[in-house]
């Protein structure tokens, strides 16, 4: 694939008439898409798969569109009016207010894109989308029916996936960088996440330091036995697409990966469209409720709350340690076994592990018994059993 190689977008051939409208009391300028055919993308669009992934010239015009009917063979089909539309183009990312009962859309335009996904608490940029939470409650592939966790202490549900029409997620693997594209391809100068990421977070005044890892959409991954995480190939089509609803207010920010020497999008970089809708009273009594406790712990709970203005760490001289439940104590209990249940217990004693230590033996059948009577599942990683309202 040449790096020189130019290629012609379909989303190019719409002619647009710019609009100001407001959104949230902010003004948008929105651009009302008019297609020169009734089919906007169609096989000539299979040129972005080639799309120019290096250099440093300015990225493609981005355009944003609001419409209430499209016309499919001449028809015109109602649909819900989206509040913001966006194309978001190979390079690019749109950090995007998702108000508290919003429908955040990322659609496939060609399909065979990944999508990398940052996300934060709009009033508290602190609080943000934690992978590692996520893929503790919902698994490698969390899809329709889970939610986008906050990291600890806040171990909020952020957004709920109310539709995944592709079904591939992950969030195993990290969000690439240059430094990947130059330590592995030999790549000084190429398109990545991070850096998109930094980008678009930095019109809310956010520092690449602030980026965080990433929620890969239609992203194929698999483990091995072994252990090993391998990324594959995708097969996600045209009109494929994710919706995020709000569960609080969000500074939603995805971005186009940018991948395109690797399985990721099938070595191609694609358009992705983005839309705003507000959600149906009938869509949010469906979200299965989450439970609120104490343990969700907000800044008002914190013993130092201030956010660190200077990057030096020094020592606080007035430091005084208070870790949280110290000193921690210990109550023996003495348990009584008859033959019957000595037999069973030394049948289940782990021996190889425990030696001749009874007590620890016996915690770990009587815990590793909890686990799989209340957690449902074998590695231990709570799961939450969301009621429906």
């Amino acid at each position: 694939m040449s790096g020189s190689k130019k290629t012609k977008s379909c989303i190019h051939e719409f002619e647009f008439k710019h609009t100001t409208e407001k959104q949230d009391g902010r003004e948008n300028t929105q651009a009302v898409a008019q297609p020169p055919a009734a089919s906007a993308v169609g096989a000539g669009c299979r040129g972005w798969r080639g799309a120019v992934a290096r250099g440093t010239g300015p990225a493609r015009h981005r355009r944003k569109r609001a419409f209430a009917r499209r016309s499919v063979g001449g028809e015109m089909m109602s649909e819900r009016q989206p509040r913001f539309e966006w194309i978001m183009e190979p390079g690019t990312g749109k950090a995007l207010e998702v108000r508290k009962g919003q429908i955040l859309r990322i659609e496939q335009v060609l399909g065979a894109q990944c999508v990398d996904f940052n996300c934060f608490n709009l009033h508290d940029y602190k609080e943000f989308m934690h992978c590692g939470r996520t893929r503790t409650v919902h698994g490698f592939n969390p899809g329709k029916g889970t939610y986008l966790w906050s990291a600890p202490p806040r171990e909020r549900a952020m957004m709920y996936i109310a539709e995944d029409t592709y079904g591939r997620n992950d969030v195993l693997f990290p969000r690439c960088s240059a430094y990947l594209y130059e330590s592995a391809y030999g790549y000084h100068t190429h398109t990545n996440c991070h850096d998109i990421q930094s980008e678009a977070q930095r019109e809310y005044g956010l520092t690449p330091d602030d980026v965080h890892d990433s929620f890969n959409m239609f992203m194929c991954t698999e483990v091995t036995l072994e252990g090993s995480a391998t990324i594959t190939r995708q097969q996600s089509k045209q009109g494929d697409h994710i919706d995020l609803i709000a569960l609080m207010d969000v500074l939603a920010v995805p971005n186009v990966c940018g991948a395109d020497v690797m399985r990721t999008s099938n070595f191609g970089l694609k358009p992705i469209k983005l839309q705003i809708f507000d959600a149906t009273d009938e869509e949010m009594a469906a979200i299965p409720q989450t439970p609120t406790l104490n343990s969700q712990r907000t800044p008002k709970d914190f013993v130092n709350s201030q956010i660190k203005a200077t990057r030096e760490l020094v020592p606080d001289a007035a430091y005084v340690p208070q870790f949280v439940n110290t000193p921690l104590q210990e109550t023996p209990v003495d348990i009584d076994l008859d033959e019957k249940e000595v037999a069973r217990f030394e049948a289940l004693a782990r021996r190889s592990i425990y030696g001749n230590d009874d007590a620890s033996s016996l915690r770990d059948i009587v815990f590793s018994w909890w686990e799989n009577r209340y957690l449902n599942s074998a590695s231990g990683a709570p799961r939450i059993s969301a009621q429906k309202k």
